[in-house]
């Protein structure tokens, strides 16, 4: 695996570390635009420290120029963790070096922060 697991109460520390490092860390959500309409992390991004980026996967391979560079902190997002599990892969195939998959997805990032929607 070219990736590592990111459990969602560990993506605040995750972000905390790579800023201490001198890195902009980037939450790459990968799921279609009415979902995250329904269940999104934009409140916290700013105060978790991490920049969001949205690059449904139906629409991934248009918007790889508009991805931060190969060698920046990534953590990919879905609802559950299997297409952003395939978005990393498909990055570190292309030269991304630090890969991250948030576990769960925002599913299981919802089970921690109840101002989240399920759906």
């Amino acid at each position: 695996m070219r990736f590592q697991p990111l459990p969602p109460a560990l993506v605040a520390d995750w972000a905390e570390r790579m800023r201490a490092a001198g890195k902009q860390p980037v939450v790459l959500d990968v799921r279609e635009e009415w979902e995250q309409q329904l269940a999104h992390v934009q409140q916290q991004s700013a105060s978790q420290g991490f920049q969001l980026l949205s690059a449904p996967l139906s629409a991934f391979v248009d918007m790889l120029d508009d991805l931060p560079a190969p060698d920046q902190p990534l953590a990919c997002l879905c609802h559950h963790g299997v297409r952003s599990q395939h978005a990393a892969y498909f990055l570190s195939q292309r030269g991304f070096t630090d890969l991250y998959d948030i576990s769960g997805g925002i599913d299981a990032w919802a089970g921690i922060d109840r101002s989240i929607a399920r759906y």
